[in-house]
């Protein structure tokens, strides 16, 4: 009897290792393969193992486990309850919804887990309807009490449901439920109510990392890095989601310098740096141009190496050195790539085109398709501007007829934007303009501006005037668009014309901005002593 006991303790342990260790795919293929050849692929206990492990502990591992969940003839409750689960966490949330349909069908009854995996998959979405609908089941089958539903309902509703509902659930939950606290104060915070989530937040008698991320995350959001930054001086512990929603604030406010002074504060602190914390900072490298410093986080990236995600970050590192200027940076890291993405190749054949190499463009372009790498709509945009820079007109006829006829996608208004660009800037502004009106899809202002500037350019007073004329009916607001019809009457020495345009702006209330240099300058006492020497200079140029 003692042995029976043990061998059945062994057996277990045995199974438990067998699972552990399966932490990939062809792993998990050749367990399935000895469940088969051993007759355990009938067995409850060993289907409910592979199913979970299919689809919750092996990432991309979904479309396994749907297919081995199909050929299960009898599920359990668990099993459907597990396939939920994945589907909500997975890239394709909807598959949640199909499932619980066929569970429905096959008169599966739904438990206390089942309903909060659909749930999520609706927040996941954004899908009220339906999530309004799961909660009206919830409320049939007697699960509104249940704390983790009702939590789950919480989170719906706060995110993208009604908050009239979340605050009436919320008040009828246990006060000390600090999971409540924090879905309802996230969902004052994200519609922008950031007085109430501070109410919220200030009230709760339990606050978690998480419940200080939503409030210093929907500080960040709008903009107030003052608050956001005092309720992280007082976090009472930090993660790297802490970190980086205060580095990314700081990113998107332009305060370049502080988001490395927060990198460097993280690091001190301890706290490793993710991928989210280095695609802000070669992000403020390249807003702000700061090639030194994006040089250091290249460093930093290389040192940490990030595995899985290097191609993405390797990425965003060419993106940051074209957009710095230094395209031989951008090309060396490129080359040294071992793996390439889409998005790799569209990172350099961008940064090349918008530094004006059409040449070297193109060429990259064509190694492209000879590595069998297919071209998205973004490559097309930057061959595209490729060619306009350089003046390839036939080639940039040839490449937007490609897009379509070889790749099958259709014209978007910034491929289009670059043939109009292509044509004006070659002269052919009357090609343009047939092109324009021949356009498959409704030209926006950016489109006929690119023309009226041409106009300008070329001295084409009366297309100029059609151009103005489409850009007008759409908007009278943009006084830069007054102005290029009035630079064109001007050079062409037509001062009625230009006299009209005034009275047109005069009557529209439309305002020209004054205009004005800018002078960056690291020696702050020779600029003092312009300004004392000529005092009218202030007046003219505004200094950093």
């Amino acid at each position: 009897m003692i042995r029976k006991k043990k061998d059945k303790c062994s057996n277990l342990q045995q199974r438990l290792s067998i699972w552990e260790r399966c932490s990939n795919i062809r792993t998990l293929k050749q367990i399935h393969g000895f469940m088969m050849v051993s007759g355990f692929n009938s067995n409850p206990s060993a289907l409910r193992e592979l199913i979970f492990t299919c689809a919750i502990s092996i990432s991309g591992a979904m479309d396994y486990a749907n297919q081995l969940f199909k050929q299960i003839t009898e599920p359990d409750r668990f099993m459907w309850n597990t396939m939920l689960r994945g589907s909500a966490q997975s890239s394709n949330p909807s598959n949640a919804i199909s499932l619980y349909t066929q569970m429905e069908e096959r008169h599966v009854r739904p438990d206390n887990f089942t309903f909060p995996f659909l749930l999520k998959a609706c927040t996941k979405l954004s899908w009220v309807k339906m999530g309004n609908e799961v909660h009206g089941k919830i409320v049939k089958f007697g699960f509104e009490s249940n704390t983790f539903v009702r939590n789950t309902l919480i989170n719906f509703h706060s995110n993208c449901g009604d908050l009239t509902v979340a605050r009436a659930l919320f008040d009828g939950s246990p006060k000390r439920d600090v999971v409540a606290w924090s879905a309802l104060t996230a969902g004052y915070a994200r519609r922008g109510d950031l007085g109430m989530a501070r109410q919220l937040f200030d009230e709760s008698p339990i606050k978690d990392l998480v419940s200080w991320n939503v409030m210093i995350t929907g500080y960040v959001k709008c903009g107030d890095m003052e608050n956001a930054r005092k309720l992280f001086d007082e976090v009472p512990e930090r993660d790297v989601v802490t970190w980086n929603t205060m580095i990314a604030g700081y990113v998107r406010c332009g305060s370049c310098d502080k988001a490395m002074e927060m990198f460097e504060e993280m690091r001190c602190a301890g706290e490793r740096p993710d991928e989210v914390t280095m695609l802000s900072l070669l992000s403020a490298c390249a807003d702000s141009g700061a090639l030194d410093v994006g040089q250091k986080v290249h460093s930093s990236i290389s040192e940490m190496g990030f595995g899985s995600s290097k191609i993405v970050l390797e990425n965003a590192v060419i993106d940051m050195y074209a957009k710095c200027g230094s395209i031989e940076n951008a090309l060396e890291v490129f080359r040294r790539m071992r793996e390439k993405d889409v998005s790799s190749w569209n990172s350099m054949i961008g940064g090349l085109a918008f530094h004006g190499h059409a040449e070297e463009t193109i060429n990259l372009f064509t190694e492209m398709r000879r590595e069998k790498i297919r071209p998205n709509e973004i490559t097309f945009v930057a061959v595209l501007v490729a060619c306009s820079h350089g003046g390839m007109v036939e080639e940039g006829h040839q490449y937007f007829n490609l897009l379509r006829n070889e790749y099958g996608i259709e014209p978007n208004i910034k491929h289009y934007g670059c043939m109009v660009d292509l044509l004006g800037r070659a002269g052919l502004l009357n090609e343009a303009f047939r092109f324009i009106e021949a356009m498959e899809i409704e030209p926006n202002a950016i489109v006929w501006r690119t023309l009226l500037g041409a106009c300008r350019t070329h001295g084409n007073v009366e297309l100029g005037k059609q151009a103005n004329e489409r850009l007008l009916s759409m908007r009278r607001d943009q006084s830069g668009d007054y102005v290029l019809l009035s630079n064109i009457y001007a050079s062409m020495g037509e001062w009625d014309g230009v006299e009209k345009v005034r009275k047109l702006m005069d009557d529209s209330g439309v305002k020209k901005d004054p205009g004005c240099s800018l002078i960056e300058a690291d020696n702050k006492e020779l600029m003092n002593f312009l300004f004392e020497s000529k005092p009218n200079l202030r007046l003219k140029y505004n200094v950093i």
